[in-house]
């Protein structure tokens, strides 16, 4: 029979023991379902690379975007396919999969689903304490992005009542107390040119947001390859606006100060200071140097349905 490991993160938002017992039990009609309850997202990260290192057929993360990013980065470049329960607050990953938000549905949608590999994003970092090597799912963020991660893992009860406009009013009090006056102290490097930047979004799938279902994007462009977007100074009509391009399809930059590398294959940041950076909404810290680049069809993933 084949065999699952099921990853799951109790302190995830909408994580009940009623939900895991309905999961575990619809797994098990198709799976021989082991259970791991790790202590952090290293032990999550090690329990998925043990589990395709011992031939599991698929290990399904039951939490939000955060352990979803910790089993992902233990299952790149290996056989074991990525299964997505969710049960936190933003769920990028299920909406980028199609997964129902309902664990229970989600776990019968993953019993008939089919087997597609997804591209990911390569980060190389350099930082004062050591070098760094992650893959982001979804998207990925120096400056900015990264502060607001950070300042909302300090409010996790705003977090999980008011989601999005959460994310969106921390943003913009970042904005306000300090990118408006933040100078453009990132330097970015992409096939040949070289821009200054105080924040770098990078999007490595075209459908991303921390602001439930509408989806924002860096480009109107479809395509495999990841999309960046530097921005020199951050004003709040600035933030408001490329958002509002973001969320109505329409070029970014044609905004002043905004610069946007779409499908590249590599991008360099350097900060001096060093600066935040996060991935999938987990913060990692802070770093002097960010190389980013893709890894096309790096993790095997269980979607709804067939092909």
């Amino acid at each position: 029979m084949k065999r699952l490991l099921l990853i799951a993160n109790p302190s995830s938002s909408g994580f009940t023991g009623a939900a895991f017992r309905d999961v575990e039990a619809t797994l098990s009609d198709g799976y021989a379902v082991t259970t791991v309850w790790p202590n952090g997202p290293a032990e999550s990260r090690q329990a998925a690379a043990d589990a395709a290192a011992d031939g599991y057929t698929v290990v399904a993360a039951m939490g939000g975007d955060g352990v979803v990013h910790h089993v992902a980065n233990g299952l790149a470049f290996t056989g074991t396919s990525l299964g997505v329960i969710p049960t936190g607050t933003t769920n990028v990953v299920a909406r980028l999969l199609g997964v129902p938000l309902r664990a229970k549905t989600a776990a019968a949608r993953l019993l008939g689903g089919h087997r597609r590999f997804l591209s990911l994003a390569h980060i190389a970092t350099e930082s004062p304490l050591a070098a760094r090597s992650e893959y982001a799912v979804f998207s990925l963020g120096m400056g900015l992005d990264a502060d607001v991660v950070a300042a909302s893992d300090l409010r996790p009860t705003a977090k999980y009542y008011f989601a999005s406009l959460s994310f969106a009013a921390t943003a913009t009090n970042q904005v306000v107390r300090k990118y408006r006056t933040r100078p453009a102290d990132m330097v970015v490097e992409c096939g040949g040119w070289k821009v200054h930047a105080s924040s770098v979004l990078v999007q490595v799938h075209d459908l991303y947001t921390y602001w439930g279902p509408v989806p924002l994007r860096l480009t109107p462009e479809h395509g495999d390859g990841p999309t960046a977007l530097a921005v020199e100074r951050l004003s709040v009509s600035k933030a408001a606006s490329l958002a509002a391009r973001g969320l109505l399809r329409q070029r970014m930059e044609r905004q002043r100060g905004a610069n946007v590398f779409h499908e590249f294959e590599k991008l360099i940041v350097h900060a001096e200071p060093a600066a935040a950076f996060q991935a999938d909404g987990e913060y990692l810290g802070k770093a002097e140097s960010v190389e980013i680049t893709p890894a096309y069809d790096a993790l095997p993933v269980i979607a709804p349905g067939r092909e």
